[in-house]
């Protein structure tokens, strides 16, 4: 089945990616039914002509589009959904998780006879505003193809990486130098400091050079100014996605040590009342 402008959407999960995504699909003008765990929170979708949606009436929803928090939500939801879930739907999750979680809904949706498609993304709150998200997909190659209509809207590029759980695994990848570099990042905003040099400076000065890339042009001037709101990267959504990259290193018996010592730094940054703040707090964890 091609999915188009007449499809049915259902959008679980309107937290700081979601609300975003589900926004772009209201105004390209697909009829898209909104669900959160606190209701007040899709308010705004609705007044812009989303629907508001029921789980136990899932099943009218051609395509469920999953924007949640970890393993532990998603699964939640879809214990929720089952009861309810109709023959030949598609199920893709843009939620972060770990493989081993998303092998396991697969299966347990493949026996419902639903298509499950993992498609973690890329490119932050900005990238969900514009568009601009880059998608790692999992799943069966003809469903990821007839996706293409609403994978537009939310991103400029899809690709497909093989089966089910690796659109997460080469997420992990992604969070695993994202997390370890903002470690590294804070600490040479730190060290730029202490020397005198004025770090506001810092991100146009290396821009387009070796250490250069999007994190540093991000977090480095928010983190020089100390200038932590809006959230854009959660502290613990970071923990959470390298602690995945981690765990599924030791599944593999392979050795990083360079993504451990960040973890640990991540979660004692958490711990130390940071877990809701932008990831941009790690400077006040380094400086003196």
């Amino acid at each position: 089945m091609i999915f188009d402008r007449h499809t049915k959407i259902a959008f679980l999960g309107m937290g700081l990616m979601g609300s975003r995504m589900a926004s772009r699909l209201v105004q390209a003008g697909f009829k898209v039914g909104v669900w959160n765990r606190t209701a007040s929170t899709c308010d705004p979708l609705i007044n812009m002509g989303a629907e508001a949606l029921e789980l136990s009436n899932i099943g009218k929803y051609q395509v469920i589009l999953l924007c949640l928090a970890d393993d532990h939500a998603v699964e939640s939801v879809y214990r929720q959904l089952k009861p309810y879930l109709k023959r030949n739907q598609v199920i893709v999750d843009f939620s972060s998780l770990s493989v081993d979680k998303t092998k396991q809904l697969a299966q347990a949706a493949h026996q419902q006879h639903v298509t499950w498609i993992d498609s973690p993304v890329s490119g932050g709150t900005a990238g969900a505003e514009h568009g601009t998200l880059v998608i790692f997909a999992g799943g069966h190659a003809a469903t990821i193809d007839n996706l293409s209509l609403i994978y537009n809207v939310l991103s400029q590029r899809v690709t497909r990486m093989g089966d089910s759980g690796t659109g997460q695994a080469t997420k992990i990848c992604n969070q695993l130098i994202v997390a370890a570099n903002s470690t590294l990042i804070a600490e040479a905003v730190a060290l730029a400091d202490q020397a005198g040099v004025d770090t506001r400076l810092l991100a146009p000065a290396l821009a387009g050079g070796f250490a250069d890339s999007k994190p540093f042009q991000i977090l480095t001037p928010r983190m020089a100014t100390h200038t932590f709101e809006p959230v854009q990267w959660k502290v613990q959504t970071l923990s959470k996605d390298l602690n995945n990259a981690v765990s599924l290193a030791h599944s593999l018996q392979l050795d990083i040590p360079v993504a451990q010592r960040a973890l640990a730094q991540l979660q004692t940054h958490q711990q130390n009342g940071y877990a809701e703040q932008d990831l941009a707090t790690l400077i006040e964890q380094v400086e003196p």
